[in-house]
């Protein structure tokens, strides 16, 4: 039994490279609707189930993340270990 890796893309990360055997899934949830469908393949031996945050083309800002379905998605699809990825920026210039 192979284990099941879902990915929380943040801003930039729109895809995954490399995956082979894809499909797009869309979940419906007792928290509303995910911020894009969730993407499943094959990377070697393992499945990724992945989702962009902010959807595709950063459709969504911070606020309006439905983070609750987000991650109930990931479980629906059996998800066993989640990666949140981010970026973050400063006000300050010399960072």
């Amino acid at each position: 039994m192979s284990h099941t890796i879902g990915i929380i893309g943040g801003s930039g990360l729109y895809e995954i490279e490399g995956l082979k055997n894809i499909q797009e899934k869309k979940i419906k949830t007792p928290f509303g609707i995910p911020s894009d469908v969730f993407t499943i393949g094959q990377l070697k031996e393992t499945t990724l189930v992945f989702l962009p945050r902010h959807g595709k083309g950063h459709l969504l800002s911070p606020s309006e993340i439905n983070y609750r379905a987000n991650v109930f998605g990931m479980k629906k699809l059996g998800v066993q270990t989640l990666l949140s990825l981010s970026s973050v920026g400063s006000m300050k210039e010399e960072i």
